[in-house]
Parts: C-alpha cells; structure tokens; sequence
C-alpha cells in the first residue's frame, strides 16, 4: 500500500509560527510579516511559472514535525582561520568570530537579535517589504526565519576579508531558515565561504535547510561566494542568493551540490553598474533519488557589462536535475557580452536531466550565446580508458570527474579541486558526507586567483 502523500499545509501550523516569532522576540512589523509569509506559503503554487512545473522533481516531501524554535548542544568546531570572519549556525544558535584588527578597521558584523533589537526600521532594511516571496518555498524560509546576520566592510579598505559560514544540521526534524546581507564597500576584496553539512546521521524525518544571501557590490568591489552544499539525504534546502553590482565591481558565484535530499537553487545577479562583470558556476552530483533544480538570472542594465553562467551535472541511480538559466539584456545595456552553458551526464538509465537556457534581448549591440545538452557516457571514451588498463567503474569516473572539472578549473579559487575531490569521492562512492568534529571537513584558508577581467571578455570575442 503506497504511503500517504502529506500535503504542504499539514508541515507547519500557525501556532509555531507564532511561537517562533515570540521566541525571536519580533518588531511588530516583522511579525506581521512571517505571518504573512506563512498564509503565502499556504496559497502559492510550489513553482510559480507554468513553464517549468513538470520538471521540478520536488515529491515525495514531508516536513512535517520540523522544529525552529528547539534548541540544542552547540556543535564542535576547529579554530577559526587567522584573520578570518566566521559564522557558524546550528542548534545552539548563531556564533560569531570577528577580529579584532577588522574591528578596528570598521567591519561590522550584527547578528539576527542584535538587529531586531534595534527596532522596526533595522528589522525593515535587513528584509525589505518589496522582498516579497514568489513560490511557496521562499515562502516558507520568511515564515520560519530564525538565524541571520548583516555584514558591511567599509569603503577603501584593502585588506581582503575572509568570511566563512558554516551551517550544521544536527537533530531530528531541525529547521534552519539563515539570512545573510552583505555589503562591500568601494575597492573592497572579499571571499565568502558558505557551507553546510550535517553530523551523524539522525533517525527521524526530514530537515530543512534554507538560506538567503543578498550582497550588494559598491564601485569595484570584488567578491567569490563559494558554496559547498553537503548535508544528509534527508535535507530539503532552498538556497536564495541575490547580489547587485555596481560601476566596475566583479562577482564570482560557485556553487558546489553534493548532498542534500531535495535542493532549490536561485541565483539572480543585477549588473547595474558600467563594465561589471559576474561569473556563476556549478557543479552537481547526484545518485540514489536525489534532486536539484537551479535558476540562474543575470539581468544587464548598464554598458559595458560582461556575465557568463556554465553549470554541469553528473546524475546516477535515480536522481533528476534540472537547470534554467535566464540572461536579460535591458535597452540600455550597451556592448554586453553574455552568455550560458548547461549540460548535464547521465550515467544510468534511470537517471534525467533538463536544461533551459533562455535568453532576452531588448538591445542590438551585444554579443548573447547559448549551448546545451545532456548525454550519457561516451562509449568511446570509455573503451580507450579500457584499453589503457582501467575497468568500467574507473573509466566512468575518471570521464564524470573531468567533466565537472571543466567548471572546477574556472573559478576563481585556487586549487578548488583538489579541496572538494573528498567530497565529490564519499559521494562517489555512495557514503553521505558527515560532519568531522575535528574540522577537517570544513574549507581552509584559499587563495583567490582571477580577479581581474578574464581575457574572452573582448567585444569582439567569439563567445563559446
């Protein structure tokens, strides 16, 4: 007898919501809004445009019993890096490491608490009404909102910062809804790190796991987001991630999909600024019944901007991914070069993909591409690397491995793939990645390359 599907209503009540809210201690005007939020959770549709409905691969979700508001044992971590921001989010709440020389230097870092108690108009800017959630995910993540912070580097300041947060699931049925807003000042350098992963394996149902970054670029201002996504099979995420950029700032997403039972991925990028440039790279692996499902917008509005989006996936077993990248080239927006690169792998018969690039072009004078495609392993290829001594299993994983590396080769961080090989392998080899007390599993200090304006970008470049 097939089990019963449990509808999205029955996984969290008003009563917790207003509990939650009362636990955080609320400014009215946030109060108003998770409950809001909270009716919009009840009344939009999982994925707001048509188009797109029959390929999401959200089932066989159940949220039910979720708790934001139980506390729990902080979790064991290493010391954080010399020189570096830390944040780490778990059942304990939201601790924070500054130092003191950044301090100094006028870096501030407020947590969600110490926002709300500076009143309304704190609690207004950090999560503005014109935010309004459009599916019932994003939804859901406002309603139950119970950790975050806002990070703002000054203008001029040229030391690189460093931030990296971490998030850890560590109970049955834990709910984690992070807000992350992020300015960097003029001329400013900074590397974020977000990752998340999840200690020994819990019984119990599903967890969620949400986040929502929101960074704001000032005039040449550089910044990577490097995000390692890496909890348990039973986690259902949906990470929001939102920058603008202004006159000549640059911006590399990476986003690195490992673990995760059900993930959304929204990334929208706003190049405002004259000769801003954005890079948005990921990279997925899926097996057993896992999904993903990423949306990449990268909308131009001033001259001379630059934007490339390139995403590949590996998915076995029975996973799905799905990827729509969207690139929209406002009048304005003259001498744009832009342009997107999907595909996906399949390695088993059960296994699908979809991409959807899309491109709209309301101005002649730019260059805009596209490719896409999703394939299975090359036989070919597979018999060379046989011939060259190497079995079936070893010979498609050296193929899957070389092509993620494509997009691993291009971020703007050294030596990246040697750092997530670990990762990518225990997935490989079918093993859930578990948080190390020791800390070996979290990121080290890295060295970011590539800040400068990459070759290709030449107008008159042929796009590929």
């Amino acid at each position: 007898m097939a089990a019963a599907i449990v509808r999205p209503a029955e996984w969290v009540s008003p009563t917790q919501v207003r509990d939650l809210s009362a636990a955080l201690a609320d400014p009215a005007p946030f109060a108003r809004r998770r409950e809001d939020a909270f009716d919009r959770f009840l009344k939009l549709p999982l994925e707001p445009n048509p188009l797109y409905r029959g390929y999401g691969y959200f089932t066989n979700v159940d949220l039910s019993g979720i708790d934001s508001v139980r506390a729990g044992p902080a979790v064991p971590i290493p010391k954080p890096i010399p020189g570096a921001i830390r944040t780490v989010h778990d059942a304990a709440g939201t601790r924070v490491h500054l130092p003191p020389e950044l301090r100094d230097a006028g870096v501030r870092l407020e947590t969600l608490p110490e926002i709300w108690k500076e009143g309304p108009e704190a609690a207004e800017a950090f999560l503005p009404s014109a935010e309004e959630p459009v599916d019932r995910l994003a939804a859901l993540s406002t309603a139950l909102l119970n950790r975050g912070y806002r990070l703002d580097v000054p203008n001029g300041l040229s030391v690189p910062i460093r931030l990296q947060d971490i998030t850890l699931l560590s109970q049955a049925h834990q709910s984690l809804s992070i807000r992350r807003t992020i300015r960097a000042g003029t001329d400013s350098q900074l590397l974020v790190t977000e990752e998340t992963y999840s200690t020994v394996a819990e019984p119990g149902g599903q967890r969620l796991a949400s986040s929502s970054t929101e960074i704001g670029l000032e005039e040449r201002a550089k910044c990577v987001v490097l995000t390692v996504h890496a909890p348990d099979l039973r986690a259902v995420s949906l990470q929001q991630r939102t920058a603008t950029l202004g006159p000549g700032a640059r911006l590399a997403w990476f986003w690195g999909g490992l673990g995760g039972f059900r993930s959304k991925i929204r990334n929208s990028t706003t190049l405002a600024g004259a000769g801003s440039a954005v890079d948005d790279l990921q990279i997925f692996y899926g097996s057993h019944d896992q999904s993903f499902d990423s949306s990449v917008h990268l909308t131009h509005t001033g001259t001379d901007t630059h934007g490339q989006s390139i995403t590949r996936g590996v998915f076995t077993d029975q996973a799905r991914g799905m990827s729509r990248g969207l690139v929209r080239i406002e009048h304005p927006a003259r001498r744009t070069l832009s342009f997107i690169s999907e595909h996906a792998m399949l390695l088993s018969k059960g296994a699908r993909s979809d991409t959807i690039p899309i491109l709209e072009i309301l101005c002649r004078d730019v260059k805009a591409t596209h490719s896409t495609s999703v394939h299975p392993v090359d036989t070919e290829q597979v018999f060379y690397l046989e011939s060259r001594g190497f079995n079936e299993p070893e010979s498609v994983r050296m193929i899957g491995e070389g092509f993620l590396s494509y997009v691993l080769d291009r971020a703007p961080i050294a030596g990246l793939r040697d750092r997530l090989y670990p990762l990518l392998e225990a997935r490989w080899n079918g093993a859930e990645i578990v948080w190390d007390p020791s800390g070996e599993r979290a990121l080290p200090q890295l060295e970011v390359t590539g800040t400068e304006g990459a070759p290709e970008w030449r107008f008159d470049a042929k796009l590929r």
